[in-house]
């Protein structure tokens, strides 16, 4: 017997544009290898100073997408095991991941700092307000 929530949903979403973005990686890298810019050794211990910013730029962000996420998968999981997905956590959950998607969009695209960190900063208080309810209604269960 299988069990769905509709909490694994946006958490399912988040996860495959994470792989999505994680397939950027290579392509930015192989890319800037064939024009000469980068060589393998550029890689040996993470990412050196000759690297391009085209190509650190995916990179930086798959790496914030394994981030601060990992508290909404976690929190996904624990609303689902502790009976209180709803609405109002269904809502959140949505904001999030727009959030986060419209972040990448922002960080992969023009890269406006400012617009880039109001979505984070948004993001990050909407994963608060999940935290804060569950611990809520877990403290008054």
């Amino acid at each position: 017997m299988h069990t769905y929530s509709p909490i694994f949903l946006p958490m399912a979403i988040l996860a495959l544009w994470t792989m999505s973005v994680l397939l950027l990686v290579p392509f930015a890298r192989f890319k800037a290898g064939r024009q000469g810019q980068i060589t393998a050794e550029d890689f040996r211990y993470g990412e050196s100073d000759r690297v391009p910013d085209a190509v650190r730029l995916p990179n930086r962000n798959f790496m914030n997408l394994l981030e601060v996420p990992v508290l909404f998968y976690v929190a996904g999981f624990t609303a689902f095991l502790s009976n209180n997905v709803d609405s109002l956590i269904m809502g959140l959950a949505w904001a999030f991941l727009a959030l986060r998607i419209g972040h990448s969009i922002v960080h992969l695209s023009y890269n406006n700092v400012m617009h880039r960190l109001a979505l984070f900063a948004l993001s990050n208080v909407v994963i608060s307000a999940i935290w804060w309810v569950l611990l809520y209604r877990m403290l008054t269960a």
